[in-house]
């Protein structure tokens, strides 16, 4: 079991949050006077989505579903399974997908395909806190990302280590 002790930070709160505010005026940009939904991939992106919202003008409306491709321990099993995906009507709706972090792609692929398939909505993007791009398995980008990291274990602000760490304020590495 790591401890806190055992962290070294790599985003401060105040970067996080800096971050996340830039993220929001140019999505206030792009979607100036349209509605937009926001899907949040619990439970890692739950504070993400939370901070970035309170930035966003335009209408919008939040809904919230459960993946998972982590298994106990450092690393992604890279196959995704839908704990709970049920979503309202998306058909003709710009949706914003927010996720804490995309690493394989194996996640954002799925989720992407998964609405593509059953939804023509009107735009689909894909917002993370993170990308690691050095982890990716799956031909998959965010249309939007706050950082890019390498190829570390993180925990804080949403991501955790067996559950726990999530209520950190800050993102740190082991």
């Amino acid at each position: 079991m790591i401890t806190e002790n055992d962290l070294k930070v790599l985003f401060k709160e105040d970067e996080i949050q800096g971050a996340i505010k830039t993220l929001g005026e140019r999505l206030n940009q792009e979607y100036r006077d349209e509605e937009l939904y926001l899907i949040c991939v619990l439970k890692g992106a739950v504070m993400f989505m939370v901070d970035l919202s309170k930035h966003l003008k335009m209408p919008l409306r939040m809904e919230f579903i459960r993946l998972s491709s982590y298994g106990s321990g450092f690393s992604s099993t890279g196959k995704v399974n839908a704990v709970d995906i049920s979503l309202p009507d998306l058909n003709d709706k710009n949706v914003l997908i927010i996720e804490d972090i995309i690493d394989t792609g194996h996640t954002a692929k799925f989720l992407m395909d998964f609405i593509r398939h059953n939804f023509k909505t009107k735009s689909l993007k894909f917002c993370s806190l993170l990308d690691k791009k050095i982890k990716r398995e799956v031909d998959i980008d965010p249309d939007y990302h706050a950082f890019e990291v390498d190829d570390k274990f993180l925990v804080g602000y949403g991501l955790d280590y067996d559950g726990y760490y999530r209520n950190l304020p800050y993102i740190g590495y082991v």
